[in-house]
C-alpha cells in the first residue's frame, strides 16, 4: 500500500506508539482488501457502532483507555449508536437484573470513555445519526469511517457519501488518524450495482419486506432498483427517506448491501442514471408472489409459535419524527374503529433522543402517551440479548430485529390490527 509522508511518519512511530499501531491496523485493514492507498475522512462528524458497556467487551475498554491515556483523541467528534436499556422499557425483576448486574455493568464507564474520546453530546446515541435532530448528516461525496449497517447504507444511498461496511473498532481508528482505506464503495468502480431489481407489485411494498428480499437475493452487492420510484415518487421527502431508511436496513441485514440506487430518485441514480450498472448484471424480478415467498419463508423460533405476544417494538431502525407522528394518528383512528381507548400489549417506538424531544414539543405527543404506547431511545436489539427477554413472544415491524433476534416480523398494517385489538395473531 502507498502511504504518503505523513502517513508512513505515524506508521514509522514519529507520532507515538499509540498512533502507530492505529495507523498499522488501518494499513493492514486495507491490505486485506487490496488497496493501494488510505484517503482523507471529509466528514464533519463520525458515527460508531459500539455504544453498549456490556461486561464481556473489556478488550473494547482496554483498547478506549489506551487512547485516552496516550492523550488520543478521535479527529472528529461523533455520535454512536443507542443506548441498550431504559427503565420505562417493560422489563420485570429478574430481566432488570440481568441487564444491570450481568449484561450492562460497564455503561457508565464506558459512556465517560466516549465523552472524553469525542462524543457531539449526550443525546448523540440513535443508529439514525443523519436525523436532522441528531446532527450527523454527511454530505454528497463526504468520505467516511462508519460501521453501523443501517446508517453506513443510507450515507452512501440517500446522501450519496461514500463509506465502506467497516467493522466497530474500525471506524474509531480511522477517525483518529483522518484516513480510511480506498477500496470498495469508495472507488466509482466499487459503486456500479451488478444486480437489476424489476419491482413490479400492484400495490405500494412493504419497506422492510421489499428490502429484506433484495439482501438476500444479492448479499453484498450493489442492487439498481427499477419501478420503487413509482410507489415513493423521485423527490427525497420526509416520507420517501423514511422509507429509504427502513428499507436500507433490511437490505443491510438480511444481506450484506452498503450502497442500493433508486432510479430517478437516488442522487446517484438521478446523476448517473442507467450508466451505474455494470456490464452483465443479474436480475432479479419482485412482485406480489415474491414478497408473499419471502414473508412466509421467515421461521418463527418462538417456543410455542402460535404463543399471544407479550411486547411490540417498532423502530429498529430508530423512527423518525414525522414516522411519530403517522402513527400516532393511524393508532388513534385503529383504536376508535376497535372501541379501544388504549392498545392491548405493551408497544414501545423507539427513535433518537433529540427526535423524541422534538416529538415530546408537538400535540402529537400526548396523543401517543394516551393511546398507551411507550417511547424510548434504547436498540431493540440490545433488549432482546437479554436471555431471559428473548425467550418471550416479541413482535416486531422491523427486519433487522427480526433478523438478529427471536422477535416475529409483522408488517406495519398487521402490526397496527394486533397491537390496537383488531387482530390476535
Amino acid at each position: 500500500m502507498f502511504l504518503n509522508e505523513e502517513q508512513q511518519a505515524i506508521l514509522n512511530g514519529e507520532k507515538g506508539e499509540t498512533l502507530a499501531k492505529v495507523m498499522k491496523t488501518l494499513v493492514m485493514y486495507g491490505e486485506a482488501f487490496n488497496a493501494e492507498k488510505l484517503v482523507p475522512i471529509t466528514s464533519k462528524y463520525n458515527h460508531l457502532v459500539t455504544s453498549f458497556g456490556l461486561k464481556v467487551m473489556s478488550p473494547v475498554y482496554d483498547l478506549m483507555q489506551q487512547l485516552l491515556d496516550a492523550g488520543v483523541a478521535s479527529g472528529q467528534k461523533f455520535s454512536v449508536d443507542p443506548r441498550p436499556i431504559d427503565k420505562n422499557v417493560p422489563a420485570n425483576f429478574l430481566q432488570n437484573l440481568v441487564f444491570n448486574k450481568f449484561m450492562y455493568t460497564k455503561q457508565d464507564f464506558y459512556e465517560e470513555q466516549l465523552e472524553k474520546l469525542g462524543l457531539m453530546d449526550e443525546d448523540a446515541f440513535s443508529c439514525t445519526c443523519y436525523m436532522d435532530e441528531v446532527g450527523n448528516k454527511p454530505q454528497k461525496g463526504d468520505v467516511l469511517s462508519w460501521a453501523e449497517s443501517s446508517a453506513v447504507v443510507y450515507a452512501n444511498s440517500v446522501l450519496g457519501a461514500r463509506c465502506n461496511r467497516n467493522s466497530g473498532i474500525i471506524d474509531i481508528m480511522g477517525s483518529i488518524v483522518g484516513y480510511v482505506p480506498y477500496f470498495g464503495l469508495l472507488t466509482d468502480e466499487g459503486r456500479k450495482a451488478t444486480w437489476v431489481i424489476k419491482v413490479q407489485t400492484t400495490k405500494k411494498p412493504e419497506a422492510q419486506l421489499l428490502g429484506s428480499a433484495i439482501g438476500m437475493k444479492v448479499m453484498e452487492d450493489v442492487p439498481y432498483v427499477l419501478g420503487l420510484d413509482k410507489w415513493i415518487g423521485s423527490e427525497l421527502n420526509d416520507a420517501a427517506c423514511a422509507y429509504l431508511k427502513d428499507f436500507g436496513a433490511a437490505t443491510a441485514s438480511n444481506g450484506a448491501v452498503g450502497l442500493y440506487h433508486i432510479a430517478n430518485l437516488t442522487p446517484e441514480a438521478v446523476e448517473l442514471g442507467e450508466s451505474l450498472i455494470a456490464e452483465g448484471a443479474k436480475e432479479y424480478i419482485i412482485d406480489d408472489a415474491e414478497l408473499e415467498r419471502v414473508k412466509n419463508n421467515y421461521p418463527v423460533i418462538w417456543k410455542n409459535p402460535d404463543a399471544a405476544p407479550k411486547l411490540c417494538f417498532v423502530g429498529c431502525p430508530h423512527l423518525s419524527l414525522e414516522q411519530l407522528k403517522d402513527w400516532t394518528v393511524k393508532i388513534e383512528e385503529k383504536l376508535a374503529a376497535n372501541s379501544k381507548k388504549k392498545v392491548c400489549i405493551p408497544t414501545v417506538f423507539t427513535a433518537a433522543p433529540a427526535v423524541l424531544k422534538a416529538f415530546n414539543e408537538t400535540e402529537y405527543a400526548a396523543r401517543l402517551k394516551e393511546s398507551g404506547i411507550i417511547t424510548s431511545y434504547i436498540c431493540p436489539l440490545m433488549y432482546m440479548n437479554n436471555p431471559l427477554c428473548k425467550k418471550m413472544p416479541v413482535i416486531t415491524s422491523s427486519n433487522k430485529l427480526r433478523t438478529y433476534t427471536s422477535a416475529k416480523y409483522h408488517t406495519d398494517a398487521e402490526i397496527l390490527e394486533i397491537i390496537t385489538g383488531g387482530s390476535d395473531k
